[in-house]
């Protein structure tokens, strides 16, 4: 009998993967030698005070996402380094505020995280250059579709970067990211925004923020400041304003939820440069892409993923107060020069 990868199922059925992305206040990436458990921060090289303050933040329910990183300098490198990328409150949000600490041991990773949840900043910080961290899943252990899919196309993202003289991306082996099925998954960050089904194809444009813009419809899983309605009301904001989408500042809610019907009432705010403008839209369950799919290579049986379209959308302008239905009449480039 043929091996089960949940990463083909979902190819199969051809899964709209926009809606996906995890929301997290805060990340913590602790760069960590390989092998890792499937639960990875239960791997022999975690120490028992790392393991004890990741429970103690678990249990108070703060929205705080541990991973563990690796790359071809932790093989070498005396030190071990500590990321910590933070949503800070902020009114329009265009990305996490990044934190960067070389430590000697991994026994003092610890203490480093807790001063900083606690509200100090470590002394063992350094110079916070800009730069973008972007994380690929190769977490075998945890799923076989991420070592499958994950460990070659990490090869490969390497040696795109190189290949582009990108100097300010840094890429990443990471532990278990979610939605293993679709494999090969990532984060950027400073922005948090996932991927998923991606190829060298795909991801240059993601790296650049240039070329064919329809990629984003097979591997776009969302913006994961935002809820998964509101991240498929997103996606639709990009096809409509391009790349220049990634440079905005936003803010979302939901207005209005009908849970026994799967809909909602969301909107998104942003500002482009040159004043604020808001979409509003009804998100409605689409039974035609909601699919029934094993989540995970070992899941025992199928769950299902409701997929949203976005219906009876509305723009307004604070500028010029105008409001008005985006319709098949008004063509989204004219509306752009409108504004």
């Amino acid at each position: 009998m043929d091996k089960f990868f949940c990463a083909d199922a979902a190819k199969r059925a051809q899964e709209d993967i926009i809606g996906t992305a995890s929301n997290y206040q805060t990340y913590v990436l602790i760069e960590c030698y390989l092998p890792w458990e499937s639960e990875a921060l239960n791997s022999k090289q975690i120490p028992q005070n790392l393991k004890d303050l990741v429970e103690e933040v678990e249990q108070s329910k703060q929205k705080v996402r541990f991973l563990l990183i690796n790359n071809d300098r932790t093989k070498c490198a005396n030190q071990r380094k500590v990321l910590i990328y933070d949503k800070k409150n902020q009114e329009l949000f265009g990305g996490y505020e990044k934190h960067e600490f070389n430590v000697d041991s991994i026994d003092l990773v610890a203490q480093i995280v807790n001063s900083y949840l606690t509200g100090e900043i470590p002394d063992c910080e350094t110079l916070n250059k800009l730069s973008r961290d972007i994380l690929v899943c190769t977490h075998g252990s945890h799923d076989m579709c991420c070592a499958r899919y994950g460990n070659p196309f990490y090869a490969e993202a390497v040696a795109l970067a190189s290949e582009l003289e990108l100097d300010d991306v840094r890429i990443w082996k990471s532990s278990h990211i979610g939605g293993h099925r679709m494999a090969p998954t990532a984060i950027d960050l400073t922005d948090g925004r996932y991927y998923g089904n991606l190829d060298r194809t795909s991801f240059k444009s993601v790296l650049t923020r240039t070329g064919d813009l329809e990629c984003l419809n097979k591997v776009y899983r969302g913006w994961g400041i935002l809820s998964s309605p509101i991240q498929v009301l997103e996606r639709e904001l990009i096809m409509l304003y391009g790349w220049d989408w990634f440079n905005y500042k936003i803010a979302s809610k939901i207005i209005a939820s009908d849970i026994k019907n799967d809909a909602f009432l969301a909107e998104i705010t942003f500002d482009k440069g040159d004043g604020s403008y808001t979409y509003r839209a009804d998100l409605v369950k689409d039974e035609s892409k909601t699919v029934r799919l094993k989540g995970s290579c070992g899941a025992q049986k199928e769950s299902e993923f409701v997929k949203y379209s976005v219906e009876n959308l509305h723009f307004y302008s604070k500028k010029d107060e105008l409001m008005f239905v985006v319709s098949p009449v008004i063509s989204m480039a004219k509306m752009v020069e409108a504004m």
